[in-house]
């Protein structure tokens, strides 16, 4: 029987496709730890061993690299500004970010990564930390000739994205971020865990059942949705694999009260929020807020939960890019809408 599910793809990589991108394979380190990207066509540093054309059901072919990243290159001056879209646990980068990158690729040079043990992302590492993640996904970009970029990240991507803006702040010189924290304390997890009724992320992340995955999509989302039980079945088959390295990924997540700490960012950064996330609430995103400081503004979407970029798709698609527009102009004296 057909997996509904991933017979939807062709048609969503057709209208990615249209909108000017290409997926591709970066070797990070040329020792097994590799990321899939959609990236600009006219963006693919063709002359690079290090970036290859993904051929679906093919295995990854063997690459050679080196591990000094290379600075990032010069801003040139018809440069279109980079976004970076990073996506959350529930999805790969290409389904959670569906409809934005349409509305963003006119204007701007759209790289959409998978995170390791999401799409065709893999490792070797035993290291699960969003840190690991984040140092590899700017080690990607990097090859890939990006330079200063804004970064959208959502939910488990937010937190990669922080990590990324604190340790390359030459690279991501905005952020964006929805319904993520700046580290999943022991007190935050036990708090949201408590508040959704679980024991643990993992059960509520990864889903082994239809009942499961409607269980996640009720708390993700303000409007309640149907689907039938089908549907789910080939969502959970398509979209949940790695499963023990994703388990792990759950775990690395967490850490001690005592040894967080609120990282001193430079960038500019708008908490774009649906106002009725039940997994990081608004009052969250109001302390993060006030601990990020003067150079970070909250913006709450209303009838949205966590899902607020599929909820209401127009409403985050503009509030995004009037962001995007004004942080951008300093450098480029006519941005458009």
């Amino acid at each position: 029987m057909v997996n509904l599910v991933e017979a939807q793809k062709p048609l969503l990589h057709f209208l990615v496709r249209r909108a000017g991108l290409r997926q591709h394979t970066v070797d990070v380190d040329g020792a097994g730890t590799v990321i899939t990207f959609w990236v600009p066509k006219d963006k693919v540093p063709k002359e690079k061993p290090t970036v290859r054309d993904v051929t679906p059901g093919a295995p990854a072919a063997e690459a050679t690299t080196d591990k000094k990243l290379p600075p990032l290159p010069p801003a040139k001056k018809n440069d279109r500004p980079a976004v970076v879209l990073v996506h959350g646990f529930a999805a790969e980068g290409i389904v959670t970010w569906q409809f934005q990158v349409g509305a963003l690729a006119k204007h701007y040079d759209v790289y959409v990564p998978d995170l390791l043990y999401f799409g065709g992302s893999t490792s070797p590492s035993t290291d699960r930390s969003p840190g690991f993640q984040a140092e590899c996904l700017a080690a990607a970009l990097r090859k890939l000739g990006v330079g200063p970029c804004a970064v959208v990240g959502f939910s488990y991507g937010g937190m990669v994205s922080f990590k990324m803006a604190e340790a390359h702040p030459d690279l991501v010189r905005w952020l964006v971020v929805s319904g993520s924290v700046l580290a999943m304390t022991d007190s935050i997890s036990e708090a949201s865990l408590e508040r959704i009724g679980v024991a643990s992320s993992a059960e509520l992340l990864l889903p082994e059942s239809v009942k499961g995955l409607k269980a996640l999509l009720s708390i993700a989302t303000h409007r309640k949705l149907w689907f039938p039980d089908r549907l789910h079945r080939d969502y959970l088959e398509v979209m949940f694999t790695n499963r023990k390295e994703r388990a792990e990924l759950l775990e690395g997540l967490v850490v001690s009260n005592k040894d967080a700490t609120v990282p001193v960012l430079p960038q500019k950064i708008l908490l774009l929020w649906g106002e009725n996330d039940n997994i990081f609430n608004i009052e969250l995103a109001k302390t993060m807020k006030e601990q990020l400081g003067e150079k970070t503004v909250l913006q709450s979407i209303s009838k949205a939960g966590h899902l607020v970029h599929l909820e209401r798709p127009c409403v985050y698609n503009q509030r995004l890019k009037e962001f995007l527009a004004s942080v951008t102009a300093t450098e480029n004296p006519n941005p458009k809408q």
